[in-house]
């Protein structure tokens, strides 16, 4: 396999690729969902310290993992490898990857790559911040097999990146993304609500910057309230408002729409449950939900299922909404609330919902036929 180059999306010349692919990237294993081996990192790289951001608490680690604890992490994780979940990726989280000392990336990397050379892994992933994106870098973990580089984006919006001492620009994620493509990674961007300084309008603009850029995929976080960072001093002093629970899925549910019209997959919405969160230890207010990302995607089939029986003529006390097998608990949502909302909205006696494997992911068909096989 030769490598091959990207046109740059504008003027700005991005950075040439040399590098000859040793993985196969995850744009090749689409339908695959790989098996994540997650190697926190958190604060390593860090030129800032960013008002919503508590790494620590958010991993539950307190510092950079030593080699010999990140080669026990993956092998523990890989114990609960399954045979469906053949493509095996390596992931260093939190932090700024690129912004580690030269030395500690390649022995980072280098540690990693063991297991890919063994055939026990198949490739390599990270996160950093758009601004530790060039040439220099690039040139040093292109002998290794990194397939997949998420950048920590957050806005594209100069004045709502200053609120948060991002201490980057909208233009550093733009010459980001274009220098990756040149490399042909596969390219994640994360993306957050309710910053300080941000509303919806500005929120669905960073948002289309971000889809014109067409990264591979999309992660959604909403901004909560950590107890060790700097917007906890502001949120006491009532200098924030964090978003209600209701607004952040309402926005998120929003951005999901607008990348999913443009082809981009969001592969998550919300943080990641973790012992101390689930507690409450950590989160002093903010709209954190250990199931968030379902609550967004339970928000998007109740629309979908108001919008059919609105526009159809069901002339019956009972019906049927049938989905895909997999799409079952996204309609009926927590606590089956969606289906009783449903049920007293319309004056429906009963409603039955039925899988249908004829049924796409994210379809939803309404039907007045309790009877019928499916």
């Amino acid at each position: 396999m030769t490598s091959h180059q990207k046109p740059a999306a504008s003027n700005q010349q991005p950075v040439t690729s040399s590098r000859q692919p040793t993985v196969n990237s995850q744009k090749q294993k689409a339908e695959e969902r790989p098996f994540i081996v997650p190697i926190f990192l958190p604060h390593a790289g860090c030129p800032h310290r960013c008002v919503f951001c508590d790494q620590s608490s958010i991993t539950g680690v307190p510092s950079i993992p030593s080699g010999k604890e990140i080669r026990n992490q993956i092998e523990s994780f890989l114990k609960f490898k399954t045979s469906q979940r053949s493509y095996v990726q390596i992931a260093f989280f939190v932090g700024n990857f690129l912004g580690i000392d030269i030395d500690k990336i390649k022995r980072l990397l280098a540690e990693a790559a063991e297991f890919v050379k063994d055939s026990r892994a198949d490739s390599i992933r990270f996160s950093t911040r758009p601004d530790t994106i060039d040439r220099r870098r690039l040139d040093i973990i292109q002998h290794f097999p990194v397939a997949t580089i998420e950048l920590g984006v957050q806005s594209m919006n100069d004045a709502v990146l200053t609120c948060a001492n991002r201490g980057h620009t909208a233009a550093d994620t733009i010459k980001a993304v274009q220098h990756l493509k040149a490399f042909d990674y596969d390219i994640g961007v994360q993306l957050m609500v309710g910053l300080p300084g941000d509303n919806l309008r500005q929120l669905l603009a960073s948002a289309r910057r971000i889809a014109r850029l067409k990264p591979d995929f999309m992660r959604i976080y909403p901004t909560v309230v950590l107890a060790g960072s700097p917007l906890a001093s502001r949120y006491k002093k009532g200098e924030y408002a964090p978003l209600v629970l209701e607004d952040a899925v309402a926005q998120t549910k929003k951005l999901f729409l607008l990348f999913q019209k443009e082809n981009i997959p969001v592969i998550r919405m919300g943080l990641q449950a973790t012992d101390d969160l689930q507690e409450g230890v950590t989160i002093l207010a903010g709209p954190y939900h250990p199931a968030f990302g379902h609550l967004v995607y339970s928000e998007i089939f109740l629309d979908m299922a108001v919008e059919q029986l609105e526009s159809t003529a069901l002339n019956t006390d009972s019906i049927s909404i049938c989905v895909s097998p997999g799409d079952i608990s996204k309609l009926r949502g927590l606590r089956n609330g969606n289906i009783e909302f449903l049920r007293k909205k319309f004056g429906f006696d009963f409603i039955a919902v039925r899988a249908d494997d004829t049924l796409a992911a994210g379809q939803l068909k309404v039907s007045n036929n309790l009877n019928s096989s499916i």
